[in-house]
C-alpha cells in the first residue's frame, strides 16, 4: 500500500500555476537524494493523469533510453494502440520536436525524472535540449518539468551560469527536507520526545521515514534498521558523497571529525593527517554540496570573524558518521546490540547538541515572527568566546536587542543553576558599544523546569544588569509540549 502523501503544498501550489499559465512553462525540480522530487512530480501528475506524461530515464544505454521514451510518448498518444517493440524516433530532435507537435494541439505537461542519466550517456543531451525549446518547445502550450538526483551533474550542466539552460527556466526548484512538524502525519502514535530523536537521525527525508513502520516504537525502528537485511543505513552516505566527488576518501575523514565536535580548521586538520591548505580545498567542496557549512558566533559578521566552526548541517550525515561509521565492521559480524546500546546511551547529548538546538532557534524565530517576543529578533545562532559558550543567541542589531537561550535535553526537570550560567555569560555577549540592550532570557528543557528557577533568574538579572549597557527584558521557560504545539501552530 503505497504511503500517504505529506506536505509539500507550496510545491503543489507552484505546479499548479504553471500548468494554468498560458504559455509554456519550464520547471527544474532538483534537491539531494531521496528527499522526494520524484514522489512530488508523480504526486501531481496522478491527481490527474490526463495532464501529460511522466517518464524515468534509466541507467542504460543512449539508444535504449532514447526507445524508452519513444514508446512512453506515443503509448500517451495512443493509448489504445500499443507501440512496437523496436519502435524508436531517430534522434532525440525528433522526439523533442513531437512532443512540440502534441503540446500545441493541447495543454500538456512533459516531466523527464533522473535527467542526469541522460547526460551520463549523452553529454549532448541538455545542448540538443536546448536548441529544441529554443526554436519548438516554448513556443508550444508544453508544461515542461525535469529533476534528477545527481546534484553535481545537475548543478554543473543545468543550473550553473554557463549551463545551455541557464535563463530558460519559468522555476527553479530546490526540494528542502520536510521540516520536523511534519512527522506528525508520517508517526502519528509518537510522542514529541520520539519524534525528536526520529528527525536527528533520519531528518527529514521522507524515503527514509517510509523505511520505518510508525506502530513500532522508536527504539525498535532503529533496531531494525541496523540488521544485515537493511545495510542501505551504512551504504548512503557513500552514495550522497559520490554525487559530488569521485575520491570521497579524504572528505570521509573530514566529515568523520566534524561529527565528532572537531570543527575547526586546525584541529581537523590534526585528526585527520591532512595539511590546512587540503583542509580547506575539502571543506569548500563540502560546503558547497550543502552538507557542511560554516558557523560564527552570530555576534560577528562571517566574513570578519576568525572563530569560524564547521557543522554537518544534513541529520543523517551528522548521525552516521556520529554513531555508525566505527562499527561497519563489527555491524558485518552480528553486533547490532553493542551498537544500539551505544546510540541509546549517547543519543541524548547528541540531540541536545545538535537537534534540539535546532528546534528551539526555529521556536525563537517563529516566535518573533509571531509578535510572541518581547524584543524583535533578526538572526539566530550560537556564540562562542574563549571558555564562554551560549546555546543559542538571537540579535537584531538595529533595535539593539538580543536573545539568549539555554538548551537542555533530559528526562528531569532542569534547575536554576542552568539559567543562572546563563545570565553570567550576558555581558560577553552584549556588544561592546555606547548602546543600551535589551536582553531577553529563554530556557528549553524537554522535562521543564523545578518550580523557582523563573523568580531566580530574574532576581540574578537585576544584580548583574546594574552599571552595564543592558536591561532584561523578561525571563520565560519552556518545555517540549511547549516548543511542539508552538511549531505547530505557527507552521500552520
Amino acid at each position: 500500500m503505497e504511503n500517504k502523501f505529506v506536505g509539500r503544498d507550496t510545491e503543489l501550489e507552484l505546479l499548479d500555476s504553471l500548468w494554468h499559465s498560458p504559455r509554456a512553462t519550464f520547471l527544474i525540480v532538483y534537491g539531494r537524494r531521496r528527499v522526494g522530487k520524484t514522489r512530488l512530480l508523480a504526486h501531481w501528475l496522478n491527481l490527474q493523469p490526463e495532464r501529460g506524461l511522466y517518464w524515468v530515464a534509466e541507467p542504460t544505454s543512449a539508444l535504449e533510453q532514447l526507445r524508452s521514451f519513444t514508446q512512453a510518448l506515443y503509448n500517451y498518444d495512443t493509448p489504445d494502440v500499443s507501440a512496437p517493440q523496436d519502435y524508436t524516433f531517430g534522434s532525440w530532435e525528433q522526439a523533442l520536436r513531437e512532443v512540440a507537435k502534441l503540446a500545441h494541439e493541447k495543454r500538456f505537461a512533459l516531466f523527464i525524472d533522473e535527467i542526469t542519466y541522460l547526460m551520463d550517456v549523452n553529454p549532448n543531451f541538455v545542448g540538443i535540449l536546448q536548441k529544441a525549446w529554443d526554436q519548438w518547445l516554448s513556443r508550444s502550450n508544453l508544461m515542461l518539468a525535469l529533476s534528477g538526483s545527481q546534484m553535481g551533474l545537475m548543478q554543473k550542466n543545468v543550473l550553473s551560469y554557463q549551463a545551455p539552460l541557464y535563463g530558460r527556466t519559468t522555476a527553479q526548484v530546490q526540494l528542502p527536507p520536510m521540516p520536523f512538524m511534519a512527522t506528525k502525519s508520517f508517526f502519528p502514535n509518537y510522542n514529541a520526545a520520539d519524534r525528536v530523536s526520529t528527525y536527528a537521525v533520519w531528518g527529514g527525508i521522507p524515503a527514509y521515514w517510509e523505511r520505518l513502520k510508525p506502530d513500532l516504537p522508536f527504539w525498535e525502528n532503529v533496531r531494525l534498521q541496523l540488521l544485515p537485511s537493511n545495510m542501505w543505513m551504512m551504504d548512503e552516505p557513500s552514495f550522497l558523497l559520490k554525487d559530488f566527488v569521485n575520491d570521497p576518501y579524504n572528505y570521509v575523514s573530514i566529515l568523520r571529525a566534524i561529527a565528532q565536535g572537531t570543527q575547526t580548521v586546525g584541529q581537523i586538520a590534526k585528526r585527520t593527517g591532512l595539511t590546512t591548505g587540503h583542509i580547506s580545498s575539502y571543506l569548500n567542496t563540502l560546503r558547497e554540496t550543502g552538507f557542511v557549512e560554516r558557523q560564527v558566533p552570530v555576534t560577528e559578521a562571517e566574513t570578519d570573524s576568525r572563530r569560524g566552526r564547521y557543522f554537518i548541517t544534513d541529520p543523517y550525515l551528522r548521525f552516521y558518521y556520529h554513531f555508525l561509521a566505527a562499527y561497519q565492521s563489527k555491524l558485518a559480524l552480528g553486533a547490532q546490540d553493542e551498537l544500539l546500546e551505544a546510540i541509546k546511551e549517547k543519543l541524548p547529548a547528541f540531540i541536545q547538541g545538535y537537534t534540539w538546538r535546532e528546534l528551539c532557534s526555529q521556536w525563537i524565530l517563529l516566535a518573533s515572527a509571531s509578535g510572541q517576543l518581547p524584543v524583535p529578533v533578526e538572526r539566530v545562532g550560537g556564540f562562542w568566546q574563549h571558555s564562554q559558550e551560549v546555546d543559542l543567541v538571537g540579535i537584531d542589531r538595529l533595535e539593539k536587542s538580543l536573545v539568549l537561550a539555554a538548551c537542555e535535553w533530559g528526562t528531569t526537570p532542569a534547575g536554576s543553576k542552568v539559567m543562572q550560567e546563563l545570565v553570567k555569560k550576558t555581558a560577553a555577549v552584549v556588544p561592546d558599544d555606547d548602546s543600551l540592550w535589551s536582553v531577553y532570557y529563554l530556557g528549553f528543557s524537554t522535562a521543564g523546569w523545578e518550580d523557582d528557577v523563573c523568580e531566580k533568574t530574574e532576581r540574578l538579572t537585576e544584580t548583574r544588569q546594574k552599571g552595564k549597557n543592558w536591561q532584561s527584558a523578561g525571563v520565560r521557560l519552556l518545555d517540549l509540549p511547549a516548543v511542539d504545539r508552538d511549531l505547530a501552530a505557527w507552521s500552520d
